[in-house]
């Protein structure tokens, strides 16, 4: 199985050089282009001069000259071209390499003030558990000599009697009827 994820890439990945390697192996490559710069600017003033010293005797001489300080100094643009793309490089992976450690500081921070936070909420917690417990030993010790509340007045009871339910309804029938019984008797 591990020949089998090698063969299709799932194997141990090849770590690329850490930011300072880059930097160190462009600066390095920057001061060969730049001694190469040097050797180039040499060889197009010698071309030149050789240009100069057969220009009126020999013309063939000169003009070959000519045509090698002219791919010298193609060259030279080719090479200064390269250079400014390693600076821009090497000049991006610092800019990079800045901007990280400075994250990496800013997370440092954000989570030493979490901590502090986090210390502060849980002393403040302390805090309030102290309060609290000396708020109920109190209590406790002033159980027997608190002073009786003040009773609720109540309405006092009515001394008249009430009846005990609502008086029947007579029908007019049946006060008619009594009238009538007791005049006959």
């Amino acid at each position: 199985m591990s020949g089998l994820g090698r063969l299709f890439g799932k194997g141990k990945k090849e770590k690329g050089p850490t930011p300072e390697e880059a930097i160190q192996k462009l600066k390095e490559t920057e001061k060969i282009l730049i001694k190469k710069q040097e050797f180039l600017e040499q060889k197009i003033q010698q071309e030149l001069q050789t240009a100069k010293k057969y220009g009126t005797k020999n013309k063939r001489a000169a003009l070959q000259a000519l045509r090698r300080k002219k791919r010298f100094e193609q060259q030279l643009a080719q090479t200064d071209g390269t250079l400014s793309t390693l600076e821009f490089q090497r000049e991006a992976i610092e800019n990079a390499t800045t901007n990280a450690e400075v994250l990496r500081t800013m997370e440092l921070a954000a989570q030493s003030m979490k901590k502090a936070y986090q210390d502060m909420w849980d002393e403040l917690l302390e805090e309030l558990e102290e309060l609290e417990q000396e708020e109920l030993a109190q209590e406790l010790l002033n159980v027997g000599d608190k002073e009786e509340e003040p009773s609720v007045k109540l309405p006092s009871v009515p001394s008249t009697h009430l009846p005990a339910g609502p008086a029947p309804k007579v029908d007019e029938d049946e006060e008619a009827l009594k009238q009538l019984a007791e005049w006959v008797s």
